[in-house]
């Protein structure tokens, strides 16, 4: 394609986009056409994307090409037209690649702005051909940038114009794949760690009515697994984030304590508990579910679906949690002592639940090596005492689809044991002094409940 380019550069900035677009889907048809093994696009096509149609110089002395406002719709208009009428999934993700995947350059922010405004069309004109490659993106790509997307679809549809949530939320039956990796991606840039990362109310309920509508959380098992996936990169489910969010959300709201602010008006924790408890809830009710989907996969008992290096992570952040209200408050109140069993309730629940539905993969041994800072809790003491649980796929080992365990808490963990006979772990000492160190009493049995 490199010979074409000539022909565009006497043309306006919206015709020569325009036929870049015609040119890269008729090269990509022909090249996937020719039955080639993992089709690429080469450099020099790549080149004119980002001359032609994200307006980056190649010549330092040549003059930058804009778009004003209207030219620039214009050519969203173009775009959502072309992957509409294009049939073949493959020739749209990888015209969707040729455009937006990050190339480590200047051009990159013109991709990122650029693919932030298509998406956001696409979600309000309800073009699902540009969701589904957003997906893929979102699936591929750094998770800071992941997290910028995401940031401008809450933007554009949860916090700058009122009453346009509905438009965001009705796309869950047309693209779950691109739902999925929202609330994955939504899931990491909120962390609930100050006010400006909670959540944003409009977001957590239509998060609830998705989940609560039957989203499949776990849409990825109908594409091929890669064992490739990138340490940078979301994690492979929402699973592991929405379990972070129910966990801390309890103390998290404590600490801010001011109210959430959503579109001018205040929303007080009192409002939005209900919420996660509803979330709580159904994503219990996604891991019960897990077992047959799993099985009928071949995949039961060899992929964690939540990781314990998320799982480390997550005590860590809850730990810290207790330890910043212990040095606020020098006597505990109801209340705040309400609010951290609660956090420390919802983190026994998912764990047991996981675990009895082998979404989480370890033994009770490495969960009281994770847990041993945490303060007691009823139910996490009986979840903590169970029986010791080994992998029983000998001679099939869990699938190593772990991006995030080289850069992982429980990595360096100079005391966790591995998988090999356990010994007993001495509780660390409690960096809580109100509240009594969780002891382990390995004899205890466990009565499941899953109504609890």
């Amino acid at each position: 394609m490199g010979d074409i380019r000539q022909s565009l550069l006497p043309r306006d900035v919206l015709s020569a986009a325009k036929e870049l677009l015609y040119h890269l889907d008729i090269y990509i048809c022909n090249m996937v056409q020719s039955g080639r093994q993992a089709p690429q696009v080469d450099t020099k096509t790549l080149d004119l994307v980002e001359e032609f149609i994200l307006h980056v110089p190649k010549d330092r002395n040549a003059q930058i090409r804009r778009m004003s406002a209207l030219q620039e719709l214009h050519l969203l208009e173009i775009m959502c037209s072309c992957f509409q009428e294009q049939s073949r999934d493959t020739v749209r993700q990888l015209v969707f690649s040729a455009l937006f995947s990050l190339q480590g350059n200047q051009a990159d922010e013109s991709r990122m702005t650029l693919l932030g405004k298509l998406v956001s069309m696409a979600v309000a004109v309800g073009r699902i051909p540009i969701l589904e490659c957003a997906a893929t993106w979102l699936q591929r790509t750094h998770r800071v940038y992941c997290v910028r997307l995401a940031q401008v679809l809450v933007d554009d549809y949860c916090s700058l114009v009122p009453g346009s949530v509905p438009t965001l939320q009705n796309i869950h039956s047309a693209s779950p794949r691109f739902c999925c990796q929202f609330i994955t991606a939504v899931t990491t840039l909120y962390d609930l760690s100050t006010d400006e990362l909670t959540p944003p109310l409009e977001l957590l309920k239509m998060i609830v009515s998705w989940i609560q509508d039957r989203l499949v959380l776990i849409t990825f098992l109908n594409t091929p697994l890669s064992n490739s996936q990138s340490v940078s990169s979301l994690d492979v489910t929402p699973l592991g984030g929405l379990v972070r969010w129910c966990v801390k959300a309890p103390l998290a709201y404590r600490k801010v304590k001011k109210p959430v602010m959503v579109n001018g008006s205040s929303e007080n924790e009192q409002e939005a508990g209900p919420l996660f408890s509803a979330l709580h809830l159904s994503v219990l009710q996604v891991f019960m579910l897990l077992p047959n989907i799993l099985t009928e996969k071949g995949l039961f008992g060899r992929l964690a679906l939540l990781q314990i290096e998320s799982v480390a992570a997550l005590i860590s952040d809850l730990s810290r949690l207790l330890d910043q209200a212990d040095k606020h408050t020098h006597t505990i109140s109801d209340e705040s002592h309400a609010a951290s069993q609660l956090a420390l309730d919802r983190l026994a629940q998912a764990l047991q639940v996981a675990m009895a539905n082998r979404a989480l993969l370890c033994s009770r041994e490495d969960l009281r090596a994770i847990c041993s800072r945490l303060p007691h809790n009823n139910l996490l003491q009986l979840v903590l005492s169970g029986p010791v649980m080994y992998y029983n796929n000998i001679h099939t080992p869990p699938l190593s689809f772990s991006p995030h365990a080289a850069h992982s808490p429980i990595a360096s963990h100079p005391t966790l044991p591995g998988h090999a006979p356990h010994t007993p772990l001495a509780p660390h000492p409690s960096p809580h002094p109100q509240y009594p160190t969780q002891p382990f009493m390995t004899g205890l049995p466990f009565p499941y409940r899953p109504g609890h």
